[in-house]
């Protein structure tokens, strides 16, 4: 298996952070890499068109399967945890290590099926031969690549990791695409302005001001027809961005005392987003996943009644979409706009409804997974000499006192993550809910990040309470 080795030595924090830049670099690049072999002109299907953001995927070029292979695989693994399928002792870095494999080797078998499914689900139309077999090797490549620079930043060549990394580059560059792109209109009540939403909200007022019905054209700008972002889905993202700025500021604080520095007295925070952003990042991998298989059987064949009730569509005039018009994609993609959401507001309750209770479901499951039951706080905070005050230095009476936070912590967090991005969807925020959501989350983790890098390079002797070593 492809593999990046661990430093073997302390990697300075500038270090990590050309290693995190070159890493965004080459993401980049691959973003706007076409395939080759694919004929000019030649349209397929679109079948990952709403789910773009998130996966951090680009149409047509080296990065279209994104974190696609990468994130299904974690859902997977952790899907088969927590049936008890696979049992795995979370304590035991052999157990660790194995299921860490096993995941790996999950994420290069999902790269070549959803790269061979792409191919021949005619997603660029018709290909010969030799064109099939080249667009299939160059995606494989791509999510061979994807694969290995998040392996070699969280393995601590840089800062973070490359799946979170790769969705705040792609939601960030969409939403100021969105808010100040220059380029022309052609839609109905659209002609002549263009599309980014600020940009055209200056050029609504003027025209306003110069026909003396200001209003009628500020009713305009928050309010653009066929998808277009308005001044509506604008405010919607800076809502929702200083809400979540205030929800990650949220946490209970325990106070601790270090065993063998008397004088040191602290507080150990557990964060309301305690799972930080990855319950959504998952919840919007299986939906994607679904929507993929989806998509590709109704093109197979429309009238069959058992692919109709996991999803029906319609093509979209241009760009290959297929749109869900009933089945159960139909409710697994959110109505982006107070518009839809008044035509049908069973399947904005609905969608709120899945998206809530999964992303609760997943932040109790990631808590198991990743290592962050009172158990395992509890044994850093021990190997750190971190003590709570007033109590033994015992494992067992701080796993005991950690119970009665970081469960309910975990589960109320996904619960509220899930609430915000359908909130975000409902106002049509650029980005999309759950893209806004991951990408604010995202920024506040990596300056957390760069704090405690910071941090830890002046005081050495606090690695082991940041969990840095």
């Amino acid at each position: 298996m492809p593999e990046v080795k661990a430093p073997d030595r302390k990697v300075p924090f500038k270090e990590k952070l050309i290693w995190t830049t070159l890493v965004l670099v080459l993401f980049l690049i691959m973003s706007n890499m076409p395939l080759w072999g694919i004929p000019a002109g030649q349209q397929g299907f679109d079948y990952l068109y709403y789910m773009r953001l998130i996966l951090a995927s680009s149409r047509g070029t080296l990065m279209e399967l994104g974190i696609g292979p990468v994130v299904t695989a974690g859902l997977v693994m952790q899907l088969l945890v927590g049936s008890q399928i696979v049992k795995i002792d979370y304590a035991n870095p052999e157990d660790r290590a194995l299921f860490t494999g096993s995941q790996k080797v999950l994420a290069v078998f999902i790269t070549i099926f959803q790269a061979a499914a792409f191919v021949l689900s005619n997603s660029y139309g018709t290909l010969e031969p030799p064109n099939a077999l080249a667009v299939f090797l160059q995606l494989f490549a791509g999510g061979i690549l994807v694969l290995l620079m998040d392996e070699m930043l969280q393995k601590g060549w840089g800062i973070g990791s490359g799946v979170s990394l790769f969705i705040a580059a792609n939601v960030s560059t969409t939403i100021m695409w969105g808010a100040f792109s220059v380029m022309g209109t052609s839609t109905e009540n659209g002609d002549g302005y263009y599309r980014g939403a600020i940009i055209a909200f200056f050029q609504m007022l003027y025209d306003g001001y110069t026909n003396n019905d200001i209003w009628g054209y500020l009713q305009k700008a928050f309010y653009r027809p066929h998808g277009l972002p308005d001044m509506t889905g604008v405010l919607a993202t800076i809502a929702v961005f200083l809400m979540v700025v205030y929800v990650e500021s949220v946490r209970v604080e325990l106070p601790v005392v270090h065993s063998k520095y008397r004088g040191f007295r602290g507080k150990y925070p557990i964060k309301l987003m305690y799972t930080s952003n990855i319950p959504i990042i998952l919840v919007q991998a299986l939906y994607a996943n679904v929507l993929f298989f989806s998509q590709i059987l109704w093109t197979r064949d429309p009238n069959n009644f058992w692919f109709g009730l996991l999803g029906t569509y319609k093509t979209a005039e241009e760009g290959g979409r297929l749109e869900p018009i009933g089945g159960l994609v139909y409710y697994l993609t959110p109505p982006r706009g107070l518009d839809l959401v008044y035509q049908d507001p069973i399947r904005a309750i609905i969608y709120g409804i899945l998206l809530i209770g999964l992303s609760g479901m997943f932040a109790s499951m990631w808590v198991e997974v990743a290592g962050l039951t009172p158990r395992d706080v509890a044994r850093q905070l021990i190997s750190a000499d971190v003590r709570i005050p007033g109590f033994r230095n015992s494992q067992q009476i701080l796993t005991r006192i950690l119970e009665k936070y970081i469960p309910t912590v975990a589960l109320f967090g996904g619960f509220l993550m899930g609430a915000l991005a359908a909130f975000a969807d409902y106002l049509g925020a650029l980005g999309t809910g759950a893209g806004v959501l991951l990408t604010v989350g995202i920024i506040y983790q990596y300056y957390q990040l760069l704090a405690q890098e910071q941090l830890a390079e002046m005081h050495p002797a606090l690695r082991g309470i940041l969990g840095l070593e």
